[in-house]
């Protein structure tokens, strides 16, 4: 745990990467499993995550994101697109792989099958976008502390334009929505913010025993 502390206090939201470092194929298979390992609502996962590569879509994407200069000088830039139709095809699909994964009857999980459509597929609309998008941010949750422990810099960002990016790669006719970025890579010697202290709330203000 002292590790886990030690990381957690190195990690900062990068603001200068340094564009001529790359992050190795096997790193990057690493985060992306830290990814997929990560909770979920249910377990249900209603989100895909998109790896942009294309430095002439990462252009496009830099007006829409502010234009923050992370989004084309990181080694890897994430998009976590939430499932903005999650019906009850959705459902059907994740209870199958339930049965095929853990070699169960699939009649034994109608119950909870019919659960999880009771709670899910009755939302109104926004209501469904508003729950996929917060699961989202779990799986950004494991990918900030994977990445800090294999010493990889991540900058979130809520600030961009998600109407903009999802037009310039496509999303909604995918029936996704971009709800979060991620720029990975390494920071630059000159990035001054990674020599400022850590600045969080005190115990006494955060925590509250009962």
């Amino acid at each position: 745990m002292s590790t886990f502390l030690e990381h957690q206090n190195w990690r900062y939201a990068t603001k200068k990467f340094d564009a001529s470092k790359i992050i190795n194929k096997e790193d990057l298979n690493t985060l992306k499993e830290a990814i997929r390992l990560s909770s979920s609502s249910y377990g249900l996962q209603p989100y895909k995550i998109i790896i942009v590569e294309n430095t002439e879509l990462r252009a496009k994407i830099r007006p829409a994101a502010w234009g923050q200069s992370q989004i084309v000088e990181a080694s890897h830039l994430i998009v976590f697109a939430n499932e903005t139709q999650i019906a009850e095809q959705s459902i059907d699909s994740y209870v199958k792989n339930i049965s095929t994964t853990r070699n169960v009857p699939i009649d034994s999980l109608n119950g909870y099958s019919d659960f999880m459509k009771s709670k899910i597929v009755t939302l109104d609309k926004d209501s469904k976008n508003i729950w996929a998008s917060k699961q989202t941010y779990l799986a950004m949750g494991n990918l900030l502390n994977a990445a800090a422990e294999l010493k990889i810099d991540v900058t979130p960002m809520e600030g961009f334009v998600p109407e903009q990016v999802n037009e310039i790669l496509g999303l909604e006719k995918l029936g996704l929505n971009a709800s979060l970025i991620a720029t990975l890579g390494y920071r630059h010697d000159e990035d001054d913010s990674q020599h400022y202290k850590k600045v969080r709330k005190s115990n006494e203000d955060l925590f509250i025993t009962l």
